[in-house]
């Protein structure tokens, strides 16, 4: 009678631990599988948070089929403590391992909303936006001018106080270095002053990611580093025969591209007409430099040039000096950089506004002046209309 008790409850035993191992792999193989979100969406992980929470969250959005087996397996691959707060992206079809890595690794929020500091050529502008985890795109919910009087929009001041906000500084092609620091100072995230203003034309545009007690400085130095990259690159990869002698000049020249056009076609286009001209001999004669040899960098001039400062002697001007000024005129973009170092091959040496915001090129004074002519025919009737 023993014996048949003993072995009926080893049979059992074998039955019990055979459909727990069975649990156990079907428990594996639904914490690994493709998970049911048919969209990205953008999971908000509060601080203090726990994975119970998360889980519940989780299962209420249709990311995960089971919140018991997400929170099982994330304590089996002992990542149930490593919960991480912040606005986490979980993508399209994630798997319950996935989802439990995306949410411990830690680092930059990957979605939610982010501050942008937009610093401009003419003006400065503070944008809240929010990631649309269905499309990717971010989309606009408030933007403000931080020099303007008035209140902060509401948005703002909300997004200021969630702790898994992001911030970034968006530089603009062409601003001066003068402006930037300027802007910087709109910045208030960052602390810290700025103790010089960098050298002109070495902060690269761009659009930097920030964190809430970073210094002004350090900001600058990342845009410095970045722009010495871009430049080395280009100076390596310069085509032959260039009337340039060192990276220096062709940051000028790029300079000088980056305030003419901004189209970006028709930078290669400019850049030839600059070297055409250099190769010649002939002054460069272009109105940004004399804007910068009134302003210095420092602020928008605001109105036209007049004729005593196209004449008026700058080391900037070049209406009066023979070949580059001495310094940038403003910071370049990298495509600007790149035209200065490989032009198009023309016979270019005047262009004009064609009145489309491009320019008309030209390789001869005669079809120059025509094109002037057309300029002068469009501006006119524009003041007319």
């Amino acid at each position: 009678m023993w014996r048949h008790i003993v072995s009926n409850f080893l049979t059992l035993l074998v039955v019990a631990v055979f459909l727990l191992g069975g649990v156990i792999l079907w428990g594996q193989q639904q914490y690994s599988a493709r998970g049911p979100l048919s969209d990205a969406i953008c999971l908000r992980v509060e601080p203090g948070s726990t994975m119970r929470r998360v889980s519940s969250r989780l299962e209420s959005d249709g990311a995960v089929t089971s919140g018991a087996i997400f929170r099982i397996g994330a304590e089996y691959s002992e990542k149930d403590a490593l919960l991480k707060a912040g606005s986490w992206l979980i993508p399209e079809a994630a798997s319950m391992a996935e989802i439990t890595d995306i949410i411990t690794r830690g680092g930059a929020s990957t979605c939610g909303t982010e501050v942008v500091y937009r610093l401009g050529v003419t003006s400065a502008e503070v944008v809240v936006r929010e990631l649309d985890a269905a499309t990717g795109r971010y989309e606009e919910r408030a933007k403000f001018d931080p020099a303007a009087e008035g209140e902060v929009p509401a948005e703002f001041t909300q997004v200021r106080e969630q702790a898994d906000t992001r911030y970034r500084v968006a530089l603009a092609e062409g601003v001066t270095s003068w402006q930037v620091v300027e802007g910087l100072k709109s910045v208030d995230v960052l602390t810290g002053e700025v103790a010089e203003v960098p050298a002109e034309g070495t902060l690269a545009p761009d659009s930097y990611e920030v964190r809430a007690g970073d210094t002004r400085e350090s900001v600058l130095t990342r845009m410095s580093e970045a722009q010495a990259v871009i430049l080395a690159a280009a100076w390596q990869g310069r085509a032959e025969g260039l009337p340039l002698q060192s990276a220096q000049e062709a940051l000028i020249l790029a300079s000088i591209i980056e305030k003419e056009t901004g189209v970006a076609d028709e930078r290669r286009q400019v850049a030839s007409v600059f070297v055409n001209r250099l190769n010649r001999g002939m002054r460069l004669q272009t109105d940004p430099t004399v804007i910068y040899g009134v302003t210095e960098g420092k602020g928008v001039l605001g109105r036209g040039l007049r004729q005593s400062e196209l004449r008026g002697a700058t080391p900037w001007n070049t209406y009066v000096i023979e070949g580059l000024p001495p310094t940038p005129i403003a910071n370049p973009g990298r495509a600007s950089i790149e035209a200065a170092v490989d032009p198009d091959t023309t016979d270019y040496v005047f262009f004009v506004a064609d009145g489309t915001g491009g320019h008309a090129f030209a390789e001869t004074l005669d079809e120059h002046n025509r094109n002037v002519a057309r300029w002068r025919a469009i501006e006119a009737e524009r003041g007319n209309n």
